[in-house]
């Protein structure tokens, strides 16, 4: 049996940059909203193996802005408990909304439908827009994103 997960807050700046960027590669949109997000990491072992970002963006409405688990400790369980505890966390801070982007398609997609959230807008070409490099997953370029929600209450 393994170790429980110990999920904290913590400060922007104990997160590993590095882990951040596996769930969102522009460095420049990471540390925009590390500046001023509720951070968590996910310690396993004394070894971080996950985090997740939160960030106010309306009275009583959080964003889910990064959620990321380490490459050899995906396919376990850790990101499903690190979105329960995102939504707790959510309700803890007032909120009676949570939002999350992503992509059109994709394991991600998938993950936050599991979990309870729901399309709510379609971003056309926001991924050709707004990154500098095309990001592709499964040989396929992520272009459109999608904004996701779950009412809390």
């Amino acid at each position: 049996m393994s170790t429980p997960l110990l999920i904290t807050p913590c400060a922007a700046s104990q997160l590993p940059v590095d882990l951040l960027l596996e769930a969102d590669p522009h460095l420049p949109y990471v540390q925009a909203y590390l500046a001023n997000g509720h951070c968590y990491i996910a310690r396993r072992d004394d070894a971080v193996v996950g985090v997740y970002v939160l960030q106010v963006r309306a009275p009583a409405i959080l964003e889910l802005m990064n959620i990321a688990v380490a490459p050899g400790c995906q396919a376990q369980g850790i990101g499903t408990q690190l979105l329960q505890h995102a939504l707790h966390s959510a309700r803890q801070l007032g909120a009676t909304r949570l939002e999350v982007a992503t992509g059109s398609f994709g394991h991600q997609l998938t993950f936050y439908q599991r979990a309870g959230l729901r399309v709510y807008a379609v971003e056309p070409d926001y991924f050709l827009q707004h990154y500098p490099e095309p990001l592709f997953e499964q040989g396929l370029q992520h272009k459109d994103r999608l904004r996701l929600a779950i009412d809390l209450n």
